[in-house]
């Protein structure tokens, strides 16, 4: 048989494990091809590829994100040639199987769960006698019927082969993110979640795994995302793989891994914060609610003051970034207490805040239960809620606004200080401005067109106007140190006017050429000449005294000189300021 394996990922950067292992574990018996596509690739595209291959079994790998799609290809699939045998398999088909063969017709299987030695006996059978029966966990027609065998017990993981072993993979390591299992189920019952479902949590051999990780960083791979639903429910089985890749990682490596934060102890903490390297590691916490009733509705366990102490811990050891996630529309939390929920983790100030909305996975004992919340949700994939009996679709349309103005002004970092002054010093809440702003953005339609870095500035300020804020001098300058600071080269059109005519810049160059040591010890030690000075640097007026600024958080009205260079070997531009009234030049 020509065997192909395939599915769409949501960006070309991924990587699917699950068609790997299904690879993995046929052999040697069986050859099977893999191709990988993306849900923004044409229809046509990926159809027209996949019967060049003249296959005559496809096995389609299907989630959330990509069912529908996946569905619009099969059914051209066996329009072009009918014979082609359809095997669908994954999470989003685990569940509701006699819905999903009714409704399809051009599927031929489904492998429910864990798909590996389901898949390599279907292929048994096609190969042989064809009495499809004899495979466990395989759901089939029989008589025009639909025909779902019982489930097997799970899989030994320890005698997986490895999914990685692929020299057709060799090429791509360095440029996408590769995933990686060293256990599977989840020690957790949270409602909302399919992790929830398996009991019990199982492990891969210890020491294949870092095998595997060796053969990875020796071919290439920079980022390895760990997709262990809890990575640290075993202290000591953390510990050995925290230390094993502190000790043989490669420079430019990264690891990234889902944390159950509240239950890590300060000890770990401490372990990471002294050994790993910055940069080296990466933390996913799903927080989703510090409504303890809602948490309660949902089975869900967690103690959000050692949450808290877990993620600050980390955050001041500077070694390991953290992305933390929100659910919104839980079971009654409502749009209050989910400000409540948002203001509680973003006062963490984690580098990353992901706002999510609740999706009714099939299968989940929420969707189950969805009546008991008067849940309205979407019929197709992502099934994502329309309301509850305690939020309602315009509650979900201005979480949404909050959302989007989130991602751009806080999880891109573009403008730290000033995000920091609004949401402490100027608005109510974090909440309050990113629900202001998001507001603002959308009516002025700016959801809808792109965004230059400029255009964010312009827009935030543009917004700030509109409030008629009393301290919008000193934002802008906030904004203007932001911007300054996190260029590499130097800008070529600031979106603000400039705050010296020429004449007065150069009288100022001149003082600062004549009297370095006025900026202190770094800029002196840059022993730039004038010719450095007029082309790799700006120099900018700042109403407040910026240096003391950026030490106290404290506001003190003098204003400052603001002078930033860019060079070309470094990552960032380097700022150096010091009160105005120092410099001759500029009286």
């Amino acid at each position: 048989m020509n065997i192909v394996c395939t599915t769409l990922n949501a960006k070309y950067i991924h990587t699917n494990i699950a068609i790997r292992y299904l690879k993995a574990y046929a052999r040697p018996e069986f050859d099977v091809q893999l191709t990988e596509y993306t849900i923004k690739d044409p229809i046509m595209n990926i159809v027209t590829d996949l019967i060049r291959k003249e296959p005559d079994l496809i096995g389609f790998s299907c989630y959330i994100w990509n069912i529908e799609e996946t569905i619009k290809v099969i059914k051209m699939i066996k329009k072009i040639n009918p014979y082609i045998q359809i095997v669908v398999g994954g999470p989003e088909v685990t569940y509701d199987v006699h819905e999903w063969m009714n409704e399809n017709a051009e599927f031929d299987f489904i492998v429910v769960g864990e798909g590996e030695e389901t898949f390599k006996q279907l292929l048994t059978e096609l190969n042989g006698s064809g009495d499809f029966s004899k495979v466990p966990a395989l759901a089939y027609r029989n008589g025009g019927k639909t025909v779902i065998n019982p489930q097997r017990n799970k899989l030994d993981l320890r005698e997986l082969p490895s999914p990685f072993r692929f020299e057709e993979d060799i090429r791509h390591f360095s440029k996408r993110v590769t995933y990686i299992e060293t256990s599977r189920g989840c020690p957790f019952s949270c409602q909302f979640c399919l992790s929830s479902i398996e009991v019990g949590v199982r492990y891969f051999d210890r020491e294949k795994v870092k095998d595997d990780i060796r053969y990875l960083m020796k071919h290439g791979a920079k980022t390895i995302k760990f997709v262990d639903r809890t990575f640290n429910i075993s202290r000591s089985y953390a510990m050995d793989m925290f230390q094993f890749l502190i000790d043989e990682h490669l420079p430019g490596t990264v690891f990234q891994f889902e944390i159950t934060a509240d239950i890590m102890r300060p000890e770990v903490i401490d372990f990471l914060n002294r050994e790993a390297p910055p940069g080296l590691f990466r933390f996913e916490i799903g927080v989703q609610s510090t409504n303890d009733y809602t948490n309660e509705l949902v089975m869900r366990k967690q103690n959000f003051e050692k949450l808290s102490r877990t993620v600050t811990m980390v955050k001041d050891g500077r070694k390991i970034d953290q992305h933390l996630d929100l659910i919104a529309g839980l079971p009654e939390e409502d749009y209050a207490t989910f400000s409540t929920t948002f203001n509680d983790v973003f006062a963490l100030r984690p580098e990353e805040l992901q706002l999510g909305f609740l999706k009714m996975l099939r299968g989940t004992g929420l969707r189950l239960r969805a009546d008991q919340h008067q849940y309205v949700y979407m019929d197709h994939s992502p099934y994502e809620i329309l309301g509850n009996n305690v939020l309602s679709f315009n509650d979900i349309i201005r979480i949404k606004q909050v959302e989007d103005v989130l991602e751009k002004f806080w999880n891109d970092h573009r403008m730290d200080e000033t995000i920091e002054y609004l949401v402490s010093k100027v608005f109510s809440s974090p909440f309050e401005f990113f629900q202001q702003f998001g507001s603002y953005w959308e009516e002025q339609g700016w959801e809808r067109i792109g965004h230059q870095l400029e255009d964010l500035f312009n827009r935030l300020r543009q917004f700030l106007q509109y409030k008629n804020l009393s301290q919008l001098e000193i934002i802008e300058g906030l904004m203007k140190y932001d911007y300054l600071s996190n260029h590499k080269y130097k800008p070529r059109k600031p979106w603000w006017q400039a705050s010296f005519e020429k004449a007065e810049r150069t009288a100022i160059y001149k003082e600062l050429l004549q009297k370095p040591g006025l900026l202190g010890k770094g800029y002196l030690e840059l022993g730039l000449q004038e010719k450095e000075l007029y082309k790799h640097t700006m120099l900018e007026e700042i109403p407040f005294n910026l240096e003391k600024y950026l030490i106290t958080a404290e506001i003190e009205l003098e204003p400052s000189m603001l002078l930033v260079y860019f060079s070309a070997t470094e990552e960032r531009a380097s700022v150096f300021t010091c009160k105005k009234k120092l410099l001759n030049g500029s009286n």
